[in-house]
């Protein structure tokens, strides 16, 4: 009984790293101001019949600070990364050269800052959304260990634990929603 209420708050911890992890990838998809390749990671393009990230069809370097380049390995496939560039709605518009495609990062305007913002708080409120339903699922499973025989100091201890793992997932999300709004404010 011991270790099937071990077991549930480690799988609720796994799914609150889970969720802490997700937002963090999430984040770094924002755009800031600066040249990063990953915001093009949920572009996808139609490459014959399927829909494949960009990365997958053309090499993304950053040559400097407010261009990104985009170098497709098929020069067919300019139109169609350009089309899913402006679909994606990312804030870039991509001029190409007939050899590769070249987006400008534009300085983001107050709205943009303030729109990016409300986004990751958003974002940061989903992760703990998750957290917190994890927090319960675990709890309410040792609630039914304890039908079942589980001694309630026992139980005590393990909500105890699966607390402990939710403020840790928490915090780290609101530090993790407080470095990106840092970033998108930095000029």
């Amino acid at each position: 009984m011991i270790e099937k209420a071990k077991q549930l708050v480690d799988a609720a911890k796994s799914k609150m790293n889970d969720a802490v992890k997700f937002l963090e990838e999430d984040l770094k998809t924002y755009r800031a101001g600066k040249a990063n390749p990953v915001v093009f990671n949920n572009v996808v393009v139609d490459y014959y019949g399927s829909m494949m990230p960009i990365a997958q069809v053309a090499s993304i370097t950053v040559p400097d600070a407010k261009t990104i380049m985009i170098q497709p390995w098929e020069k067919k496939m300019i139109p169609v990364i350009e089309k899913a560039i402006i679909d994606a709605n990312i804030g870039f518009t991509p001029q190409n050269n007939g050899e590769a495609i070249r987006c400008n990062v534009p300085p983001l305007t107050e709205d943009r800052r303030k729109e990016l913002i409300k986004k990751a708080h958003a974002a940061g409120e989903s992760a703990k959304v998750v957290v917190r339903n994890a927090r319960r699922d675990a709890i309410d499973a040792i609630k039914k260990l304890v039908k079942e025989g589980l001694a309630e100091d026992i139980q005590k201890d393990q909500e105890a634990a699966t607390q402990k793992e939710t403020d840790a997932a928490v915090k780290k999300i609101d530090e993790l929603i407080a470095a990106k709004e840092k970033d998108i404010l930095t000029v």
